[in-house]
């Protein structure tokens, strides 16, 4: 073992936990105030049953031994076996302990999508169920070492496809199945505590370096490239989203910012360990670009996506992914990483395309399935009185701004 990848990989582990209250303030911030607990509960909540639900049986069905290349075994459960043993050059808990902070923070990234209106009740039985019936499957296909998209080399180093690209699937299909929320779009609320927000996507930013650095798993030139990578995608994100906004509305908002650069950090956390540095530049402005058109057109397309989880994760993990095909260059990875379309790689591109469409199709078609059976037993919507209300007050019996 070394003890300067373990410290680093612990260090990385607590700074994706914090991004997951980091996701609390950038969600609560952009709902009205009747719903910004009910809004940062979502995420709150997520913490503490997922991080049981992966200990128990989560890691063990997506790093266990592969039963063909779908989904692995028992042989971890309740992190059996892991106490002293090792992965790689660090303790095999320190990495199931940072495996399980992505699994927390992937199920909090779909309430955006139906915020102000989804039944507490049922979003954790929901969260519950889709992580172990999407989330799980997928890691186990991209990242296990028998999973079978992780035998075709497709690239994903920090999980545009495992994490954003699901969790945005999955966000699109909930806000169809769960509908508009009332008066919706007569009515476009909007965000009730932006410095909330802005607060919010400060310490995702500063998370990030653990969700993608702390994926080299060693404290290595490679984490020092995802580290750098990281950052300039987060900053060209925000300036590609300022400048079309600019140029579209006339007026640069801080919102946008904010929007851009998590954006960007999407669309790089696939490529981070896989591009050069003015790569990563490129991608980060693409997908703030991207972004902003995709969250455009749910007002096109009249569909409500609360948040614009779907918009900015969705959308931003898909184009990340398949950029990674375009950009990946062996030369700043000659261990793990290949050459893309740009150096000839064409067969990675295809790989990347492929592996986006399935985990898109997969999560998309779970979650509809699940949400349709969690309507017709538990409900999925709280009554028109309680919306009007507020969450708040209806499902938490609380007031975040009282006196």
């Amino acid at each position: 073992m070394n003890s300067g990848d373990t410290a680093w990989l612990l260090v990385s582990t607590a700074l994706v936990l914090l991004m997951t209250p980091a996701l609390a303030l950038f969600y609560g911030g952009m709902v009205r105030r009747k719903n910004v607990l009910s809004t940062i509960m979502h995420s709150m909540s997520a913490i503490p049953i997922i991080s049981l639900l992966f200990c128990l049986v989560g890691y063990s069905l997506a790093f266990g031994a592969s039963h063909g290349g779908l989904i692995g075994g028992f042989e971890y459960v309740g992190f059996r076996g892991l106490v002293g043993a090792q992965y790689q050059t660090v303790p095999a808990l320190a990495f199931a302990a940072f495996q399980m902070m992505f699994a927390v923070i992937t199920p909090a990234l779909i309430s955006g999508a139906f915020a102000e209106r989804f039944k507490f009740s049922t979003y954790l039985v929901f969260i519950s169920l889709w992580s172990l019936l999407v989330y799980v499957p997928v890691a186990h296909w991209v990242w296990a070492s028998d999973g079978w998209l992780f035998k075709l080399k497709a690239l994903d180093f920090a999980g545009g496809t495992v994490v954003h690209v699901t969790a945005g699937g999955a966000a699109l299909v909930a806000s169809l199945v769960v509908g508009k929320r009332l008066k919706y779009p007569q009515e476009h609320p909007i965000p009730h505590n932006l410095t909330m927000t802005l607060t919010g996507a400060g310490i995702l930013w500063f998370g990030w370096f653990g969700f993608n650095a702390g994926s080299a798993l060693t404290s290595s030139a490679l984490a020092a490239l995802a580290f750098v990578n990281t950052h300039l995608g987060a900053a060209a994100g925000a300036l590609g989203w300022l400048a079309i906004e600019w140029r579209h509305r006339r007026k640069p908002t801080a919102l946008g910012v904010a929007s851009g650069l998590v954006a960007g950090l999407v669309a790089i956390t696939p490529a981070a360990g896989f591009v050069a540095p003015w790569a990563a530049i490129v991608i980060g402005f693409a997908a703030g670009i991207i972004c902003y058109g995709a969250v455009l057109a749910k007002h096109r397309f009249g569909y409500d996506d609360s948040l614009d989880a779907f918009g900015v994760h969705g959308v931003g993990g898909f184009a990340g992914a398949i950029l990674t095909g375009i950009f990946a260059d062996l030369r700043v990875n000659p261990e793990g990483g290949q050459d893309g379309l740009l150096r000839g790689g064409v067969r990675v591109f295809f790989v990347q395309v492929l592996a986006s469409v399935v985990a898109l199709a997969f999560s998309c078609i779970v979650t509809y399935i699940l949400l349709k059976l969690l309507d017709r037993t538990m409900g999925l919507r709280v009554a028109a009185t309680d919306e009007r209300e507020g969450l708040d007050a209806t499902q938490h019996g609380e007031d975040a701004y009282a006196g």
